[in-house]
């Protein structure tokens, strides 16, 4: 699936793959490791390739970079995309330096091990762009490729010596004001970059192996409403060869949906839900509508519903599936003409015949 960006909207592309989330803006941190964990970078002369190869694709897509560390076996990048083309930039990138890389050592074939990993951020200014950059920054000490009295700026293949340096000697396509205003460094000085250097070894002190677990392990990185705002543009647009954290994510963000429009319907809060017997017909029926319209489990239909056990609630959905209602028992069914809404109806004199 690959929809384009039209009007500023976001774009999804994906191919039985995670989904890729692209909108004018957008920021990433990007990270993608060598083939079967080999070296991306054989010497130096590689990694001032790879940085060539960036600078070049900074040019062609507007690219701005906010922060970038090269690794033996894998790079870390911060990356923000005025235009909405992470996904195109991306292909580009790794193309052209896999293309050099291989010819530059006389091999052939994958450099990278599938597709690079994108986490978007919230670069709204409230801290989350702060954390990935030092997340990136710190990798090194991270590594143990610096010595506990090292300081970070001496790890070459990395952007932070560049946040040291004097404006007109850095990398061109590095972006340092965004960084800046996180940290409330108001001027990029002499003194407000010994300012953030304090800062920073100041984190590199401080931190623990939790400190980034969202940002290694999830999809976005960011405030509740930046997430909800993303889930809601990217549910309907999700299709069933995606997978991962943001699929699961977006289901159970459409099956809440699905239950505070029918708990409203029924005129129930959650302790009136809660109340209800677990084989309550109405709550049998909005589970069957959240198995008809998301990709949620039934382990989490069933606990969230209070329906028992998943067993009990698959009884419960195959006997509403197939109608096998006793009379006394109906009082609510989704109709199948209408499978938006439960409807409350008047059952038949004839009661369904019995389940087996």
């Amino acid at each position: 699936m690959v929809l384009t960006t039209v009007g500023g909207l976001l774009t999804f592309c994906g191919m039985a793959r995670k989904l890729r989330v692209e909108y004018p803006g957008a920021v990433y941190h990007v990270m993608n490791r060598g083939d079967r964990r080999e070296a991306i970078f054989k010497d130096d002369a590689d990694r001032e390739r790879f940085l060539e190869t960036l600078g070049e694709t900074c040019a062609k897509t507007g690219w701005q970079a906010h922060a970038l560390c090269l690794m033996g076996n894998h790079f870390h990048l911060v990356v923000e995309t005025p235009q909405g083309n992470l996904v195109a930039g991306m292909k580009w990138f790794l193309g052209t330096y896999t293309a050099r890389f291989n010819r530059r050592h006389k091999l052939f074939g994958h450099l990278f091990s599938g597709r690079y990993k994108a986490l978007v951020v919230d670069g709204s200014g409230n801290g989350y762009l702060k954390a990935v950059c030092d997340y990136v920054h710190l990798n090194p000490a991270r590594a143990k490729l610096l010595k506990p009295g090292q300081a970070l700026r001496t790890y070459q293949w990395s952007s932070w010596p560049e946040y040291l340096k004097l404006p007109g000697k850095r990398w061109s396509w590095l972006r340092m004001d965004r960084l800046l205003g996180e940290y409330r460094i108001p001027k990029d000085s002499a003194a407000g970059r010994r300012e953030l250097e304090r800062a920073v070894e100041e984190r590199r002190a401080a931190e623990t192996g939790a400190d980034y677990k969202a940002i290694r392990r999830g999809w976005c990185f960011g405030a509740t409403e930046f997430r909800k705002e993303l889930l809601e543009q990217m549910t309907e647009r999700m299709g069933a060869e995606h997978y991962g954290a943001e699929r699961l994510e977006t289901a159970e963000a459409k099956a809440e949906r699905i239950i505070a429009a029918e708990l409203k319907r029924c005129k129930w809060d959650e302790a009136e839900l809660a109340k209800r017997a677990k084989g309550d017909l109405r709550k049998v029926a909005i589970a069957g509508r959240l198995r008809e319209e998301t990709m949620v489990s039934v382990v989490w239909i069933a606990e969230r519903l209070k329906l028992g056990t998943a067993s009990y609630l698959n009884n419960r959905l195959y006997r509403w599936r197939k109608g096998l209602w006793e009379k006394r028992e109906v009082e609510w069914i989704i109709p199948r003409t209408d499978p938006s809404a439960i409807t409350c109806f008047r059952v038949r004199e004839s009661p369904s015949p019995r389940a087996p």
